[in-house]
């Protein structure tokens, strides 16, 4: 388990790749500004900007580099061979990366050969010809090392269920730090397992159901928590689907059994069988749902995160 720093800021600490929110800092000089980051959801976070080129001195305009694969030997060079940034690039990413313990979670600019998270190309020496088999070389090192960190590349972002995705594991992760912040007992690991239920099982009721039990008879707290925690970030990996929301929209709608009235059940089924066919977007039964809350105390229901797994503003429940 991660070193946490005492002070957790009121903000989210994100990291992002510079040419994100418009500093011209790519090979030609130019940007690639995403909106989205920039001015969108820019006032829910605190910002880190990092463009590995600059950061070792290559400046901008720039030759541009990529991938180069001499057998099993990866290097970052130009593609005329000239300028080879391997060695700088690797110890910049090594060290910059150690440094980000903080981070609540991290948007990539895509294809980069150093931020880029996946289908990055990789050329064979002495050719042009490539595969999209490659990782950038800075975003390598931080899921190395952060492997349960929430990464996203910005243009996947535009996926409205990758977008919410993203963002609940980003709160997720934050709140996880806050509670082992706060000093970690046995109690507070089952409180927070209660309180993820119902997310848990709209996302992987697989994970839901193993993860359970690793709780249930405690010995070593911290390699409980480590194990927990692993299987909680994967869980929530998993995208949500309209089937998994479905039933765990049943489950809570028992809750409310004894104290809806005959039009008040009939309501909160036809919006939660509205939304199973598609009719109607999950945000209608979870509103519903957050409605009766305010009329009728039902205390377990009302700690539920998947209620609220991330701020309402960032309207992010809009996908499904």
């Amino acid at each position: 388990m991660n070193k946490l720093e005492i002070f957790m800021p009121e903000k989210i600490q994100i990291g992002i790749s510079s040419c994100l929110l418009g500093n011209e800092v790519r090979f030609d000089g130019g940007h690639k500004n995403s909106y989205y980051c920039a001015k969108e959801i820019e006032p829910f976070f605190e910002y880190t900007s990092i463009c590995p080129e600059m950061a070792i001195g290559m400046g901008a305009p720039r030759k541009s580099i990529r991938q180069v694969l001499d057998g099993d030997l990866l290097y970052i060079q130009s593609a005329d061979g000239s300028l080879d940034v391997t060695a700088k690039l690797t110890e910049f990413s090594q060290n910059k990366v150690a440094e980000l313990g903080y981070l609540g979670g991290y948007v990539l600019c895509a294809k980069s050969p150093t931020c880029g998270m996946e289908r990055v190309l990789e050329y064979k020496i002495g050719t042009n010809n490539s595969t999209k088999s490659g990782i950038g070389v800075f975003a390598k090192a931080l899921m190395d090392k952060y492997p349960l960190l929430p990464v996203e590349e910005e243009g996947r972002l535009n996926d409205m269920i990758i977008r919410e995705n993203f963002f609940t594991r980003v709160y997720a992760y934050d709140d996880w730090r806050k509670m082992l912040a706060s000093g970690l007992t046995k109690h507070k690991l089952i409180q927070f397992h209660s309180r993820y239920k119902y997310l848990l099982m709209a996302h992987s009721p697989k994970w839901y159901r193993e993860l359970g039990p690793v709780l249930a008879d405690i010995k070593d707290l911290e390699q409980t928590a480590n194990t927990y925690f692993t299987g909680f970030m994967t869980a929530l990996k998993v995208k949500a689907t309209r089937k998994n929301h479905t039933s765990t929209l049943q489950h809570i709608q028992g809750y409310f059994k004894k104290h809806l009235n005959a039009r008040q059940k009939e309501e909160l089924t036809e919006s939660i069988m509205k939304y199973r066919e598609g009719l109607l977007p999950l945000l209608v039964p979870i509103t519903l749902i957050n409605h009766y809350l305010k009329e009728f105390e039902v205390p377990y229901i009302a700690e539920q995160i998947y209620l609220n797994p991330h701020p309402e503003t960032l309207k992010l429940r809009y996908a499904y």
